[in-house]
């Protein structure tokens, strides 16, 4: 990797680092969904950033792709919020995710066993790894805490202008493995849950182009390429020219069970990486 694009990569990890938690500290009873989301995307912006994907927000048992589409939703006291936010310089994308429990401390050790796999996982990334075995890392440590992984939903590799660039980190550890190797870049996301951990599908509310397609479908090509988006960020579009894109369905613990995320960006380097998103 060229000095240029890891520049890159590192200023987008630092602006996330910081919209991530300023956006954190945002989520409290009562505040209404979009008002947080809407803060984090214009931050992006006004700290000299590009946004990589809508901001999400995912309440107790959805584990990803919610954002709001109007400001009707608000925090309740007790909600355990995943906020994830995307970044990207000129392409290099920097992922990151935390989760915030609402005025209440109920689900703390959840949070803490993700947390702490996301630590153990970024300890065994290296050149040569086997990704299976920092899915192991992964489940071992959440288990350790009495929880479960949610096998479904991984990390994954990052190039420009790709949020999932063909290599997956996951979960749990996996009977399917690839090598990594130094300069490759992975946003590592560990999921617990109290609950099975399997997923369901819900309503899409993001969105992206998978080719220009219909002349709606063209406009959208031009303004975000094949990045995703929010629905409400094209209000002048109607259900009809949305339809052929790919659609990102809220992903949902098929039991109800609340679900933590814990989620960096890293570099692999020989015998470490360096995370660009704390």
């Amino acid at each position: 990797m060229n000095e240029y694009i890891r520049e890159h990569y590192l200023e987008a990890g630092k602006i996330a680092s910081v919209v991530r938690k300023e956006a954190g500290s945002r989520i409290k009873e009562d505040v209404p969904l979009l008002e947080v989301a809407e803060y984090a995307e214009n931050r992006i912006k006004d700290l000299g950033g590009n946004i990589a994907f809508p901001c999400n927000i995912s309440i107790n048992e959805i584990a990803s792709h919610y954002t709001p589409d109007d400001d009707i939703a608000r925090f309740k006291r007790g909600d355990v919020v995943k906020i994830d936010i995307g970044v990207h310089i000129e392409g290099y994308i920097a992922d990151t995710a935390s989760t915030v429990e609402v005025a209440t401390w109920h689900h703390s050790k959840l949070i803490k066993a993700c947390e702490e796999a996301l630590d153990n996982a970024i300890l065994s990334v290296r050149d040569s790894v086997q990704t299976r075995t920092i899915g192991k890392v992964i489940e071992q440590t959440i288990k350790k805490h009495g929880f479960t992984p949610i096998k479904h939903l991984t990390g994954h590799s990052l190039e420009q202008y790709m949020l999932h660039s063909g290599i997956n980190i996951p979960n749990y550890a996996s009977v399917f493995s690839w090598k990594i190797k130094k300069d490759m870049v992975f946003a590592i996301e560990p999921f617990a849950t109290s609950g099975a951990g399997n997923i369901r599908y819900g309503k899409p509310h993001i969105y992206a182009a998978l080719k220009a397609g219909t002349t709606a479908h063209k406009k959208i090509s031009e303004r975000f390429g094949t990045l995703p988006f929010a629905r409400r960020w094209v209000p002048e579009m109607n259900t009809g020219d949305l339809k052929g894109l790919r659609e990102y369905f809220e992903l949902i613990e098929s039991s109800g069970a609340i679900v933590a995320q814990s989620e960096h960006t890293v570099i692999v380097g020989e015998g470490g990486c360096e995370v660009t998103t704390k």
